[in-house]
């Protein structure tokens, strides 16, 4: 049995929850209305996994999470607003350690609970088996703050010559995502010498706010791709959720374009997609395919051709993934040029490409 603490201020969304999770029969359940409470649940019911409310009373979730990964951290999956504060409030909340999130529909509640059920309860079943990563200290958390706040209100730098682009980093990246990548693309330096894609599977009202995000904490620019965008060295560039994001010739050079959801592909953006399309526009000698923490399978065999076709992959190893089944899978079909924590892959596509 999962033990599954339901973390909610609105009583007909807690009825509705437990309704969803006493269906599939394998789930111990108990609710709170607070973050408060949820805090005193903590040693009595020792819960496998939290679903916990943004916007609470007494104390919000975002507090109740910092206290949760202090006392007794266990996974936590933050159930948020579609709203640019929604997500700004999710990026926190992953970066404090929680696991994943899910995004509330609008409409009435028992809408919403048809239409992100089956997600939820997935994304549940994960996180019971996920690993927790210790949340920054609160000095390395005001300090990175600080620098986000910078980044935002930073001028733009002055145009840079175009140059010729050699070669390109593709990243596939799911289930506790977004924290990882703060652990990798901040180590990248400005004059990196090959574009970076990433296709991190997230809701398309979230990844323009993430973007905007990562571009205050790195040294190269990052922006999400919404229409046709030319891609250059010293840049990194995230698909928009709800799309896939693919490679395509324009003109003399290659540009990350912005499509509707292919059908074909469970995950959106879809990571298989992506890496098909850049070996129909490179040697297979100038993709270096990344592989990061998440559910599932996507891309681990677009990028298995990859590898076998003389391209290199990186795998995040199981130490650090919080969910090792797309690493993994690129590892089971033996497939990873290098298999490394999180903390390594910055220094060891340094390494390759210096």
């Amino acid at each position: 049995m999962i033990k599954l603490l339901i973390v909610d201020d609105s009583a007909l969304m807690r009825k509705h929850l437990v309704s969803l999770f006493e269906q599939e029969g394998d789930f111990s359940l108990r609710t709170c209305r607070t973050g408060l409470e949820a805090l005193r649940e903590l040693g009595d019911f020792q819960p496998d996994v939290i679903t916990l409310d943004i916007n609470m009373p007494e104390m919000d979730g975002l507090t109740a999470l910092s206290r949760i990964m202090v006392e007794r951290p266990c996974p936590v999956i933050m159930v948020s607003s579609l709203t640019e504060k929604g997500a700004l409030a999710t990026f926190e909340a992953l970066s404090l350690g929680a696991v994943d999130f899910i995004c509330k529909p609008g409409g009435t509640i028992s809408l919403s609970i048809d239409t992100i059920g089956a997600e939820l309860v997935g994304k549940v079943r994960a996180a019971a088996g996920a690993k927790i990563r210790k949340a920054r200290g609160l000095t390395e958390r005001i300090r990175q703050q600080n620098e986000l706040v910078a980044g935002q209100n930073r001028p733009l730098a002055p145009a840079r010559p175009r140059q010729r682009t050699t070669g390109v980093v593709l990243i596939g990246v799911s289930t506790g995502g977004p924290r990882t990548l703060e652990e990798i693309l901040p180590r990248l330096p400005a004059d990196f010498p090959w574009p970076v894609v990433v296709a991190q599977h997230m809701p398309g009202n979230f990844t323009a706010a993430f973007a905007q995000r990562m571009n205050g904490l790195c040294e190269l620019s990052v922006q999400e791709v919404s229409r046709p965008t030319p891609i250059e060295p010293g840049a990194v560039y995230v698909g928009r959720g709800g799309a896939d994001v693919i490679l395509s010739r324009r003109g003399s050079g290659v540009a990350a374009v912005s499509q509707p959801e292919n059908s074909q592909y469970l995950w959106h953006p879809s990571v298989e997609l992506l890496v098909r399309s850049a070996l129909e526009h490179y040697p297979p000698e100038q993709v270096i395919g990344v592989m990061l923490t998440g559910m599932g399978y996507d891309g681990a065999e677009a990028m298995a051709e990859l590898h076998r076709r003389g391209g290199r992959t990186i795998a995040e190893s199981e130490e650090t993934a919080v969910v090792f089944g797309m690493p993994a899978e690129l590892i089971n079909r033996r497939a990873a040029t290098v298999v490394a924590p999180c903390d390594q892959v910055a220094k060891q596509l340094l390494r390759w490409l210096n």
